[in-house]
């Protein structure tokens, strides 16, 4: 693990899936204060990504946007070969792309409904590790690397009522994390992965925003909702050599909830 060190240190090169917005959008910003070249992905939010982008840069950072579906494997791979074109082999990736889907009980779910919320919010994660692997594992000739994979705390709790298969995309997400870690934890990869409570992005809009937010923070053994940059310093550190040995577990990062 000692290797793995020296690579989470300044100059690695980070992406952030989803990153024009909420946690991915912290998590950008807090990795070019760590020193990281960061990459910006985004789906369709062009303009929120480069404005991210300019923050970085405007602080001294180093960052670039790079738009790419994570729900369909052409467009992943494209988004790991431009970092490679630009910046060189990944080192650092926060799997964070996620959609809330639509609010409904299973019976008015449909296919197609199911299909959304598991392609970006599982089949994109495990998309994006996989290119990750190809190019941090020794086998493909690279040096190790860290992989974050974002949760939520729906997949230990099952989610609001209309959530159920939300909670279910990122329960399959936290199975993948321990799995992943047992698969290359040998060839200097950590992957961990993390649980976020209620938090205030705009994901909650469709589910009433503030006012939902104001009713559950008294559920929060905190009593509060918590920020996306809370949630972005939990995932530096978990990229930094101070988590050095962390592998193979998530962690909630929830007010206690």
């Amino acid at each position: 693990m000692s290797s793995n060190r020296t690579r989470s240190e300044a100059g690695g090169i980070l992406i952030v899936t989803g990153a024009s917005r909420g946690i991915s959008a912290a998590c950008a910003r807090l990795g070019a204060k760590a020193g990281y070249r960061v990459v910006v992905n985004y789906a369709r939010s062009r303009d929120a990504a480069l404005a991210v982008v300019g923050e970085i840069e405007a602080a001294g950072g180093t960052a670039i946007a790079v738009g790419a579906d994570v729900s369909r494997p052409e467009e992943v791979e494209a988004l790991f070969a431009e970092t490679d074109r630009r910046f060189g082999r990944v080192t650092a990736l926060i799997n964070n792309a996620g959609i809330g889907g639509e609010i409904r009980p299973i019976e008015a779910h449909t296919v197609e409904t199911i299909d959304a919320l598991f392609r970006t919010n599982s089949y994109g994660t495990l998309f994006c590790a996989a290119a990750a692997v190809r190019r941090m594992s020794p086998r493909h000739g690279g040096q190790g690397g860290v992989i974050v994979n974002i949760s939520s705390a729906a997949a230990r709790l099952g989610g609001m009522p209309g959530m159920a298969v939300y909670a279910a995309s990122k329960g399959a997400v936290d199975s993948f994390t321990t799995g992943l870690a047992k698969e290359v934890g040998k060839e200097g990869i950590r992957v961990v992965g993390i649980r976020p409570g209620v938090i205030a992005t705009d994901i909650l809009e469709p589910m009433g925003g503030a006012s939902l937010m104001e009713q559950v923070a008294p559920t929060v053994p905190m009593g509060r909702v918590g920020q996306p940059d809370e949630i972005g310093e939990a995932a530096i550190w978990l990229l930094s050599p101070a988590a050095s040995y962390v592998h193979g577990t998530t962690i909630d990062v929830s007010g206690g909830r």
